[in-house]
């Protein structure tokens, strides 16, 4: 017989708690997503933008999602990015995000979620450049962050527990500040020769592997020539590249429907030349060894960031505080739960 499940609060810091140290798990639950969402046992339907007239830079986004398998659960996460919120002194992002019991539809967790959704793009880039890397037979030792914030260092430190280690690190940010602040990380975190770049031309040329973590709105990098030593590009921000350089690439993606849509870098490719055959295939397919990526092209891997990849991120974490006893629940929080008043209390 169905019940109604208890309802649970999870904070940022018990978040942050099952996280980290267990980047290798969250890398693990991302893999189990991608394959499930290859093989047809999620729903992911599309992202919904809430925008704003008078601040064109920010928006609300909410991804629903549902994940079967040995996971088997039903969600939707609830993110903001307010760019200007940086020269104010807090995150551009915050988020929530909501779990629903798959057999009652009942929601029985909410948790803070920012944390969960720079873990699952971190884990994603650190499990697309592993699996693209040995699937070429190419090792980069040259890292470069096109952006140098948040999630760049989330997206480091789930390199360096995916096994990468690093001779060379760049960092181009038009923000002098922040380029000085993520170098000032880089060099506390690892071993490696740690250069700001003034230009991007300059890190992308001297980068075996390129990480985009920009808020870019539309292409500004825009010459091929650039790319002439075939890097691995993880174009986590979706919209800094030109057509040109995604069409003289070979690309893959996590999704092709969801990618090719919102001004992507390919959906402007797709736009341009009317079809999709500029795109090899998704990172499953790579998994699976369907597709291979070549070494002697640039290798460019754009998610549009699927929000299945939360949910199993989320499920790991509330798992995680439930086997610790922390698990912080609301007694009350559904109350008018007969059909006839008879569980309302009586005054």
């Amino acid at each position: 017989m169905s019940r109604i499940p208890t309802f649970a609060v999870i904070s940022g810091a018990q978040v942050h708690q099952a996280t980290a140290g267990q980047e290798k798990a969250v890398i693990a639950a991302v893999e189990k997503a991608y394959r499930l969402h290859g093989s047809g046992e999620t729903v992911n339907p599309d992202s919904y933008f809430l925008r704003f007239p008078d601040r064109p830079s920010s928006r609300i986004i909410a991804l629903p999602a549902s994940v079967g398998g040995e996971v088997g659960v039903h969600g939707i996460k609830w993110i903001s990015s307010f760019p200007e919120n940086v020269a104010a002194g807090i995150p551009r992002a915050s988020a929530v995000l909501v779990l629903n019991d798959a057999e009652t539809g009942y929601p029985f967790a909410v948790l803070e979620s920012s944390i969960i959704s720079a873990a699952r793009t971190a884990a994603s880039a650190a499990l697309a450049a592993l699996t693209l890397s040995e699937a070429r037979g190419t090792t980069p030792r040259r890292l470069g962050f096109v952006g140098g914030g948040l999630i760049a260092r989330y997206v480091h430190t789930y390199l360096a527990a995916a096994g990468f280690t690093f001779d060379e690190i760049g960092v181009h940010d038009l923000s002098a500040e922040h380029a000085e602040g993520f170098s000032d990380y880089l060099r506390r975190s690892q071993p490696s020769d740690v250069t700001i770049h003034a230009t991007a031309e300059d890190l992308i040329r001297s980068s075996d592997l390129v990480v985009f973590t920009t808020v870019a709105g539309e292409p500004h990098v825009h010459d091929p020539a650039w790319f002439s030593h075939n890097p691995l590009v993880l174009h986590l921000s979706l919209r800094d590249l030109s057509t040109e350089i995604i069409l003289s690439s070979w690309n893959a993606v996590d999704d092709i429907e969801h990618c090719l849509k919102a001004d992507t870098s390919p959906h402007l490719a797709e736009q341009a030349t009317g079809n999709r055959d500029f795109i090899a295939g998704t990172l499953d397919d790579v998994l699976a060894s369907r597709i291979t990526p070549p070494a002697d092209k640039p290798v460019i891997f754009s998610p549009f960031g699927l929000g299945v990849l939360d949910l199993v991120v989320a499920k790991h974490v509330y798992d995680a505080v439930s086997t610790t006893g922390d698990l912080n629940t609301i007694p009350d929080f559904f109350h008018d739960t007969d059909r006839y008043g008879r569980t309302l209390t009586q005054k």
